[in-house]
């Protein structure tokens, strides 16, 4: 399992945890995902076999969080 950090342009409000938590673990390879609100950052665990560290951005970025950058360990 890969870990994945991303973080965000500040967040606005509390729903945009649940928002970006419930895109993230729909995607299939996605064990774990937390945003912490007040850093704005999230947390992702995942399979790299079943999804990349781009789509999981994309996932993201899509719902309209731009990523500031990212580390994968």
């Amino acid at each position: 399992m890969k870990k994945l950090v991303l973080n965000l342009e500040p967040l606005t409000c509390p729903s945009c945890i649940k928002k970006i938590e419930g895109a993230l673990k729909r995607l299939d390879g996605i064990s774990e995902a937390k945003v912490l609100f007040n850093s704005g950052k999230v947390r992702a665990e995942f399979d790299e076999n079943k999804v990349s560290v781009e789509e999981i951005a994309n996932t993201v970025s899509g719902l309209g969080y731009p990523i500031v950058s990212q580390k994968v360990s």
